[in-house]
């Protein structure tokens, strides 16, 4: 309930108001009467609250399946459209030219206090990029992308492919802070959508009103804002991704059955073959180790299913 509250209910309950307020206001018929949005009467204003109450939840729901549409857009996938295709590769080489000027600091050979902080700020934040060939349009992609092309290969894992499986294996504490990062990241997603969309409103209300222009203003202003803290909190869940490796790659091997390595070599060939697997690369001489899973009903007793025999057709 609280994702669904602070993730779609929220942004689009901002949206439905402000355009509402711009209705009442008169702002798309002529001048723009401020007095008149707040309402006089008592019916009246619960009337507005569950105008907006009603709208804003049916929107939500209307969007919820887009939720992993709208942060793609934020990142730059922007390829698909002829459009826009040309304005990612320009973004793009922004973000190489300043990806390239955050190495050239971070390997200043200057010499003094400030300019060692100067450099391990520079590493610090290259840590939180992808490589020059693939970086994104935005910081935002970046910020994911650090992530999704770094988790897992240091142990030999391709991320995209075994994410979904290594984040069921995760214990509840990083699970939840997991959960928690993440609806940080789609809050602030959605409430840049707003912004920008009631900022497109306002401009089409507002266009012949040059006294409030600066309604436009502050709009761009905020979804910038908001659009900040996704890229923070993306950042975030890049780190922690990483943790989830660290501390559950084991127990990806354990729950499908591998036997566990004994040595980082072997590991690394462990990984290799179970990437392959998992991209659909089939392998001969894959050897399976089922004596953990018996430990494990040993341990904590056998599985509903396991009790009840096999299931019923």
């Amino acid at each position: 309930m609280r994702r669904v509250l602070s993730v779609h209910f929220a942004p689009c309950a901002l949206f439905v108001a402000g355009v509402l307020a711009l209705v009442r206001a008169g702002s798309f018929s002529g001048r723009s009467d401020w007095s008149a949005v707040w309402p006089q009467r008592p019916t009246a204003l619960l009337g507005a609250i569950a105008t907006v109450t009603v709208c804003a939840a049916v929107l939500a729901l209307l969007l919820q399946p887009f939720q992993v549409r709208a942060v793609r857009v934020l990142e730059g996938y922007w390829d698909r459209w002829p459009l826009t295709a040309g304005l990612a590769g320009i973004l793009a080489r922004v973000q190489r030219k300043r990806w390239q000027a955050l190495r050239r600091r971070a390997e200043a050979a200057t010499g003094g206090d400030r300019a060692r902080r100067v450099r391990a700020d520079a590493r610090r934040r290259l840590a939180a990029h992808p490589p020059a060939d693939l970086l994104l349009p935005t910081a935002l992609g970046n910020a994911l992308r650090a992530g999704e092309l770094s988790a897992g290969e240091r142990y030999g894992l391709t991320t995209l492919t075994s994410w979904p499986r290594i984040y069921l294996q995760v214990s509840d504490r990083v699970a939840e802070v997991l959960r928690s990062t993440r609806d940080a990241l789609d809050t602030a997603v959605n409430l840049c959508w707003s912004f920008l969309l009631l900022t497109g409103a306002g401009c089409a209300a507002l266009h012949d009103e040059p006294s409030a222009w600066w309604l436009c203003g502050a709009g761009l202003v905020l979804a910038a804002v908001a659009y900040k803290g996704a890229v923070t909190a993306a950042q975030a869940y890049s780190g922690l991704m990483h943790v989830v490796y660290d501390l559950h790659r084991f127990d990806l091997l354990d729950a499908l059955h591998h036997p566990l390595p004994s040595d980082r070599t072997s590991e690394e060939a462990v990984f290799s073959e179970l990437s392959d697997q998992l991209a659909g690369i089939r392998r001969q001489g894959t050897t399976y180790d089922h004596a953990a899973a018996r430990g494990r009903i040993r341990r904590h007793g056998p599985s509903a299913d396991d009790r009840d025999g096999p299931p019923r057709s």
